[in-house]
């Protein structure tokens, strides 16, 4: 199998010229004599932009070889034999021979299962938990605190509008977790030995996601497109014998040395109820805060770890294309939004970074709580908006938990650390997302007047100062940082506006589990995000997996044991 890398082509080339490319990195004319070159073609396996030296842009591709065995051996012995010249071996280097890690999903275990495992989070880790486990047969329950995902966006935008907010289902809660409301972003920085993240973008591919998600080094669905892929992905569920419950959140659990059953409430009429069960995937985001409480008052370890606050940045998406590409206008290279990445380390010693960076996307208030006011970023999958927003963030740790509720070494203090910042930013609106120039923000004076949002917003705002929110630490941090992207990114630092508050950047706690995936209760197993073991959509879906595959590789399940659907 011959792979080739860095294949460097100007944005402005046909693809059909990789061709040449291979035939020249194979050195083709000198191993068939007369340019009798044999079959071969190609398939693209990754793609990315390099623009480092504006105005010339080019496309970096990996490529898959597609070619006999026979003419494979005849290449490789070529460069075998021509091994000491220097133009040989640095066209060798090119070359990849090794197999590509795919993903198998393991054959069931010899335990047997008596009751159907639970899955609760239909976010992407409870998504792919409970997808592998109905592909092997296990029935799994799919518990969902928010509603179904068409549901879901009734009620989002409806909040939006200036509708009461549904503490069950909003930005964060329901059918494809935060992820469905934000960029949609699938590249991840955990290396792929398992093949587990390529099998994750497969999936996604094969249930309604785009093809160049394949490809693409900074893979993205957008919102209005992963709509459609979660639900595909919970009716393949369904359709292998899983089971998906909506507006129903986990109350409670008996346990002794293993878990016995869990309480479920039903959160439209308030009916509780118990579901018998030995295997419980905690998959439940980086917001369910009272979930994290109960887990903490049944003395389920769990340690606070660090995350990072800040604020949403609003620039217009010309100047970020700009930056990127030297132009403005983006079309006319036949290139996608740009995007930026930047990071800084402050004087004071804070580290301050983008997050979650959306090109031609929107801030929408992504609140969850009643009385408190967070923000996230959501593009669509043209990413066709006027604007570009990211959070620029700045590193906490157990330290900077100012809070009044627990000591800063308990491990719920960031937790209540998140909610006082978000009440002060819903006082300072008056329930709206507070919103201020940066250079007021820099001088610590509210902006008076700031001009119509709505083309870059969703949901309700309101002028408000936002110093002082955080820490003076922070705000120095993030000031000075601003001013230094602005060094290499000409007017970052001009007049953006600023949304507060981002404070859902990670999980503020990580729910201890040991070599088999369990925590300190044998069948309870945290995953994902809100357990602290991902950091995005990809690697929450590759930790459900993880998950699953534990489970898998443990039990086996009969339906038909103790009647079916509790059997």
């Amino acid at each position: 199998m011959l792979r080739i890398r860095d294949i460097k082509l100007p944005v402005t080339d046909e693809p059909a010229v990789i061709m040449d490319k291979i035939a020249e990195i194979l050195c083709l004319d000198k191993i068939y004599p007369g340019n009798s070159y044999p079959d071969y073609s190609y398939k693209i396996l990754r793609r990315s932009i390099d623009a480092r030296k504006k105005p010339d842009i080019f496309y970096v591709y990996t490529v898959l070889v597609i070619i006999s065995d026979e003419d494979e051996k005849k290449i490789l012995g070529y460069f075998d034999k021509y091994a000491r010249s220097s133009a040989v071996r640095k066209k060798r280097e090119r070359i990849i021979t090794d197999d590509i890690n795919t993903f198998k999903l393991p054959e069931c275990g010899s335990e047997k299962l008596s009751d159907r495992p639970v899955v609760i989070g239909a976010g992407p880790a409870g998504l792919f938990c409970a997808l592998l486990l109905a592909r092997r047969g296990f029935c799994p329950i799919l518990v969902e605190r928010g509603e179904s995902v068409d549901e879901r966006t009734r009620t989002v935008e409806g909040f939006w509008s200036g509708e009461k907010l549904s503490e069950g289902s909003n930005v964060l809660f329901g059918e494809g977790g935060a992820g469905t409301f934000s960029d949609g972003k699938l590249n991840t920085l955990t290396k792929d030995i398992s093949g587990r993240n390529t099998f994750v973008l497969q999936t996604f591919y094969e249930h309604g996601a785009p093809p160049e998600i394949l490809i693409d080094s900074k893979p993205h669905i957008g919102t209005d497109k992963l709509k459609g892929v979660v639900k595909n992905l919970r009716e393949e569920i369904i359709r292998l014998g899983g089971s998906v419950l909506f507006s129903t959140c986990l109350t409670g659990i008996e346990k002794d040395d293993s878990i016995r059953r869990i309480e479920l409430t039903d959160l439209t009429d308030g009916r509780k109820y118990t579901v018998d069960t030995q295997v419980c995937v905690l998959a439940i985001g980086h917001s369910a805060r009272d979930t994290f409480e109960m887990l903490y008052n049944l003395g389920i370890k769990m340690n606070a770890k660090s995350f990072a606050v800040g604020f949403r940045f609003i620039h217009p998406q010309s100047l970020v294309n700009y930056w990127s590409y030297g132009t403005e206008d983006a079309d006319t290279l036949g290139l996608p939004p740009a995007d930026y990445k930047v990071t800084n380390t402050a004087s004071n010693g804070v580290r301050v970074y983008s997050f979650c960076m959306c090109p031609g996307g929107y801030v929408v208030n992504a609140s969850s709580e009643t009385g408190r006011i967070c923000v996230n970023g959501m593009s669509e999958y043209k990413r066709d908006g006027r604007y570009a927003n990211s959070a620029i963030i700045a590193a906490v740790d157990p330290d900077d938990f100012v809070q009044d509720v627990v000591s800063k070494d308990h491990p719920l203090a960031g937790m209540y650390f998140q909610r006082n910042v978000e009440e002060e930013a819903h006082r300072r609106g008056c329930g709206d997302l507070p919103v201020q120039y940066f250079t007021d923000y820099e001088k610590n004076t509210e902006s008076s007047e700031i001009r119509d949002l709505t083309d870059c917003v969703k949901g309700r705002t309101k002028p408000a100062g936002l110093r002082c929110i955080y820490s003076d630490k922070i705000d120095e941090a993030i000031i000075e940082s601003v001013h230094k992207f602005g060094y290499t990114r000409k007017d970052f630092d001009a007049e953006p506006v600023m949304v507060g508050v981002e404070t859902r950047t990670s999980s503020p706690v990580r729910i201890e589990r040991y070599d088999t995936l369990e925590s300190d209760i044998k069948g309870l197993y945290p995953c994902g995000e809100g357990a602290g073991y991902a950091g995005g959509i990809v690697s929450a879906a590759a930790d459900g997996i993880r998950c699953a595959e534990k489970i898998i590789e443990r039990y086996r399940y009969d339906m038909n044991i103790n009647g079916g659907e509790n059997g």
